[in-house]
This record gives C-alpha cells, sequence and structure tokens, in this order.
C-alpha cells in the first residue's frame, strides 16, 4: 500500500507547541508535551499538524464534586478558561 507524505506528517508532527499564559514552549513528541501539560496542571492548548487540544490535563474526571487530584470542581470552573 502507497502512503501519501501527508498521512505520515499526521502520524509524526515536526513541532508540538503548548501556550500557557500567552507563552509558546515547544516539544518533540506528543508524549513530552502531555507530561509536560499534566506536571503543570494547569489549562493549555496543544497545538500541532493543525490540530488544537485544550484543557487541564492529567484530571480524570468528577467524582463527589470534585477532579481526581481533589480540586473542587464548580460551575464556575467551566467558564474561566
Amino acid at each position: 500500500m502507497d502512503i501519501s507524505r501527508d498521512a505520515i506528517s499526521i502520524n509524526e508532527p515536526k513541532v508540538i507547541t503548548i501556550e500557557h499564559h500567552s507563552k509558546i514552549y515547544e516539544f518533540q513528541t506528543l508524549d513530552e508535551a502531555m507530561e509536560w501539560a499534566k506536571q503543570l496542571g494547569e489549562f493549555v492548548t496543544i497545538k500541532f499538524n493543525d490540530l488544537e487540544i485544550a484543557g487541564k490535563f492529567g484530571v480524570d474526571g468528577i467524582s463527589g464534586g470534585k477532579f481526581s487530584n481533589g480540586e473542587l470542581y464548580t460551575w464556575k470552573k467551566r467558564r474561566r478558561h
């Protein structure tokens, strides 16, 4: 099967960036970017290959009114970013 160069570039981004507080950080792999975002524990925007992923990484869900990291979840928290 012949794979086009575009298909390869989707799977292998050249540069992954994270925007946090109007600053841009660059990473070589998506794994590195996700790990940094999880350790930061704040809302970020990850961009690569014309895709954008935004959120607070490392939070698996909400249970009992709290995030998995123990932080209180409120309706206002959804609108904060």
